[in-house]
């Protein structure tokens, strides 16, 4: 059985929720609460080193960081597909995964926002101008990539990892008020995914469908 160590608002957990579900693979959900700080633990730092979620655990392995872990799913479950065949499609698939995971979500997650408080005073309105500012950024480029390569989802006509990427973005706008009138074809995009079983099931328990 996998071992699935997440937290239920993180994003990068999200994304390997929908993943194993996409893929029928049953996990055990083991929660690691970030509110209180049980990340830190010496517990769990024995699992990751870096004290962050998600971590899988299987066969005595750990294995961390989401995109790794997505990319590990698909080579061991390599059905349903999650990146396409043709080679310059996937490399399509992997930049907009990509574009949310590396230039989006790292500059929003929680404790780049709590140093932004701690350490230089940031203000509730000087974090929302921040978060909207990447947010909005990485968006408007991913909104211009998905009229080009999207059939219905956010690449092609069928779930990609693109839309493991995408749909737990869009749940992070939703909550923080992030205007997403200008991208229309992420927001249909996200509704299509949403309405899947394998992604309502990985949904946090708050969701606000756009």
């Amino acid at each position: 059985m996998i071992r699935l160590y997440d937290y239920w608002r993180s994003g990068a957990s999200y994304r390997v929720r929908i993943a194993l579900n996409l893929k029928g693979i049953p996990y055990e959900s083991v929660p690691v609460d970030l509110r209180s700080r049980e990340q830190n633990g010496a517990e769990y730092r024995m699992l990751n080193p870096q004290e962050l979620v998600p971590a899988l655990e299987l066969e005595g392995k750990i294995l961390t960081q989401s995109p790794a872990i997505l990319e590990w799913l698909e080579e061991r479950y390599p059905e349903p597909r999650l990146l396409p065949a043709d080679p310059d499609a996937r490399a399509v698939v992997r930049a907009m995964a990509a574009l949310i995971a590396c230039d989006i979500h790292p500059l929003n997650n929680l404790r780049v926002l709590n140093a932004l408080r701690s350490e230089f005073a940031a203000t509730d309105e000087q974090i929302q101008q921040w978060m909207a500012r990447w947010t909005m950024s990485g968006f408007g480029a991913l909104e211009t990539m998905t009229k080009v390569f999207g059939k219905g989802f956010a690449f092609g006509d069928t779930p990609t990892l693109a839309d493991c990427h995408l749909v737990p973005q869009m749940y992070s706008a939703e909550r923080f008020h992030i205007d997403l009138t200008p991208y229309p074809r992420l927001c249909a995009a996200a509704k299509r995914a949403r309405a899947l079983p394998a992604f309502d099931r990985a949904s946090p328990v708050d969701v606000k469908k756009c």
